[in-house]
């Protein structure tokens, strides 16, 4: 008898009226909230303007939920094109199912398009957010809670997580959780960067190729664990194996671009450095214009005054 574990929600969704509030579509829309709001910080600290990780954000994030969708789709056809399955579930995306690799996969396309509108290196935004990201991770991975998916083994650990939904082939009982362990590896990931990138003034892309590849390190063990139905090639899971190479593609970027690009950007967005250079121009203006008016006063009492010395001279000679 489990003297502890972590219970699962009754239920996924509550209703506020005919309206359904489900508790995994907020999961994700308050990771993109804390993405953002950290990014913009981090984009000002580095030189660039208030709102342009909203604007990029606009393009990056319906990309993101249009890859990671396809990404599962693609990777998990079964559950949507075999006998007996309804392809329409495949648009149900509240119903849980984005894979992270589609994600950043077709959201850096996006942020690529709203970073090349804006004039922005693509690398410098990346930084920014690399860590956004990570958070905004561990959070939507709460979603699954709500879900009652992604678990782990069958396990009587006190931090067991409680599974009582007997559908979609689920078997009620104790399991590792795994969404919990990929949430609170997530946070430790956006902690190491923020840390790498303050000791290490990480720049053109090497702060968030250090999350990716940390990232990857932990979701290749936490993947490993999981027992719902997957590809296997060589016999590891295709999220195994997906996890191995973007690893081994982001330590090489980390290395080449070390050698290659050292050191971080000077200028992150060029309107910003533009205003700025401007605004200082005009303190500069107004202050030489101040001194050249008090300059222009000051001549035109030394005129006054010696106009009067010289009628008071001219005065005195009459007299004489």
């Amino acid at each position: 008898m489990e003297l502890a574990f972590i219970p699962s929600p009754s239920r996924g969704v509550l209703y506020l009226g005919p309206i359904p509030l489900r508790g995994y579509a907020f999961c994700i829309i308050i990771g993109v909230f804390v993405a953002v709001w950290l990014g913009n910080k981090r984009w000002i600290a580095r030189g660039g303007r208030a709102g342009t990780v909203a604007d990029i954000a606009v393009w990056a994030v319906p990309f993101g939920l249009v890859g990671g969708r396809l990404y599962h789709v693609i990777t998990d056809y079964e559950l949507y094109f075999s006998e007996g399955r309804d392809w329409v579930d495949a648009f149900k995306i509240w119903e849980g199912g984005l894979g992270i690799w589609g994600a950043i996969a077709l959201g850096a396309l996006g942020a690529w398009i709203g970073c090349r509108r804006r004039g922005i290196p693509m690398p410098a935004y990346a930084d920014a957010v690399a860590p956004g990201i990570a958070f905004a991770q561990a959070i939507g991975r709460w979603g699954n809670w709500f879900n009652q998916e992604l678990y782990g083994k069958p396990t009587d650990l006190p931090w067991a997580l409680e599974i009582t939904s007997s559908s979609d082939g689920r078997v009620p009982g104790t399991y590792h959780p795994t969404f919990l362990y990929e949430s609170l590896w997530c946070i430790g990931v956006a902690f190491l960067v923020i840390w790498a990138d303050r000791r290490f003034r990480l720049g053109h892309g090497r702060a968030f190729a250090l999350y990716v590849a940390a990232y990857c390190a932990g979701r290749a063990w936490i993947e490993y664990m999981r027992v719902d139905d997957a590809h296997h090639i060589l016999g590891l899971r295709l999220n195994v194996w997906t996890a191995i190479l973007v690893f081994l593609l982001a330590v090489t970027y980390l290395v080449v671009s070390s050698k290659k690009r050292p050191g971080r950007e000077e200028v992150v967005e060029p309107g910003a450095v533009t205003s700025g250079e401007d605004a200082e121009g005009g303190e500069k203006s107004e202050e030489t214009g101040t001194s050249a008016g008090a300059g222009q006063d000051d001549r035109t009492e030394d005129e006054a005054e010696a106009e009067a010395d010289a009628k008071n001279e001219a005065g005195s000679g009459k007299k004489s």
